[in-house]
């Protein structure tokens, strides 16, 4: 069985920069499509990115395209959010997740989840 373990969160400025990892472990996922999804206090989860098994397409949310890339590695089984430029609206509990079919947005379409990691960024 697959399990996924974030980490990388933390407590930040404005305007700085992180970079969340997530590691599969149990079993490769190199065959599933991977996302984060993010959960802000007193909200609902939301997307983020995905990017599909083939490492070619991604997708962002629009409020992250341009300061957030979504990557990852096959070979150490990895997958990584760089995110640039954060701001206080970025604050939330970061998951990452898989499912076996292609790109998507909505969190119903992902059948695994990692435990999450708090990003809390303070003006």
């Amino acid at each position: 069985q697959v399990r996924l373990v974030e980490s990388g969160g933390g407590l930040v400025q404005s305007g700085d920069s992180l970079r969340l990892s997530c590691e599969a472990s149990g079993h490769s996922f190199n065959t599933f499509t991977l996302g984060w999804f993010r959960q802000a206090p007193g909200k609902e989860r939301s997307f983020v990115a995905s990017i599909n098994r083939d490492n070619a397409n991604t997708h962002y949310a629009d409020s992250v395209k341009a300061r957030f890339t979504i990557s990852r590695d096959y070979a150490k089984n990895m997958m990584y959010l760089r995110m640039d430029r954060l701001t206080r609206e970025d604050t939330g509990v970061y998951y990452c997740a898989a499912r076996n079919g292609g790109l998507s947005d909505y969190a119903g379409a992902f059948d695994l989840w990692g435990q999450g990691t708090q990003v809390t960024v303070s003006s």
